[in-house]
């Protein structure tokens, strides 16, 4: 009797260790912000009462697209992954997930998200969910060892979750859905940077090169990120300006941006990692507080 126990209880154990790296596999704490992200651009759209059957199945839709987009890019990386320091104890590289299993994970979870998505939505949101998976997984995730190129083409799919949102929401995209994607967009370079900065020496052992310019940490870099974070500024104040938010809103998007390009200035001073790191945990602080704001004020 105590060694059928045992057995089930090692079963048990085996079970939950694998729900553990499958779950691990969907990346949770990037694709809750694509989720966030899709969030807001769907209630800032919304002009009606939501519909929560249809905005909950939407998130989720969201949140397996996702998964299953990262879950690409591991498999496709999982050599790197294996000598990079960062991910070397991810599912694949650490044998807790199959390279077959893997595979078959990211289908499922692909097809169910978009499937979900479509019912939820239109077949608008649904494409353009599925544009953001082929591009992160199959152009973004090889251009990473070819050069900084890799950046742009990445923060295309990085922006594209309030677009979504916002196509799901109205059925269509506006001038108003384009700014929201566009101060995304912008955001994505400042924020791969700095990560790219911090995370350098692990990403010169995979080949990866995302810095700009030369790929230096140095002066023409922390220059590049402050450039781009400069473009926040007046991105910004177009939710204000045409009238999709009130100026409330623009106030605080542009004390944010302020206090945000002012750690770009202490970067272009000393071109640490500890400043890179700021510029890093700025960046997380930045998008959801401006965002936030926008709803609010657009109640």
């Amino acid at each position: 009797m105590q060694q059928v126990n045992s057995t089930v209880s090692h079963i048990d154990i085996s079970t939950a260790a694998k729900a553990k790296a499958y779950y691990e596999l969907l990346k949770p704490r990037l694709s809750f912000l694509v989720v966030f992200s899709s969030g807001f651009g769907y209630a800032l759209a919304n002009q009606s009462a939501i519909s929560w059957g249809s905005f909950i199945a939407f998130l989720i839709a969201g949140f397996l697209v996702s998964g299953s987009s990262v879950t690409i890019n591991q498999i496709i990386e999982v050599k790197y992954d294996a000598i990079m320091k960062r991910t070397k104890n991810r599912p694949l590289p650490s044998d807790r997930i199959s390279e077959g299993e893997a595979i078959w994970f990211s289908i499922i979870t692909g097809i169910v998200g978009l499937v979900l998505m479509f019912l939820a939505t239109n077949m608008l949101a649904t494409s353009l969910a599925f544009l953001s998976l082929l591009l992160y997984a199959f152009v973004y995730t090889p251009l990473k060892r070819v050069g900084s190129i890799a950046v742009f083409v990445g923060a295309i799919p990085g922006a594209l979750p309030p677009l979504i949102g916002w196509a799901a929401a109205s059925g269509m995209i506006t001038y108003e859905a384009m700014i929201i994607f566009g101060i995304q967009f912008i955001w994505q370079f400042p924020h791969f940077w700095a990560i790219a900065w911090v995370s350098d020496e692990d990403y010169k052992k995979a080949g990866f090169k995302l810095l700009p310019g030369g790929g230096a940490k140095d002066l023409n870099t922390a220059v590049n990120i402050m450039v781009y974070t400069l473009f926040l500024l007046p991105l910004g104040l177009l939710p204000t300006y045409f009238g999709l938010t009130g100026l409330t809103s623009g106030v605080v998007a542009t004390v944010c941006g302020v206090l945000f390009l002012a750690q770009t200035f202490s970067l272009m001073k000393d071109t640490s990692n500890q400043k890179a790191r700021r510029i890093m945990f700025g960046s997380f602080i930045y998008l959801p507080i401006v965002q936030i704001t926008f709803l609010i004020d657009k109640l």
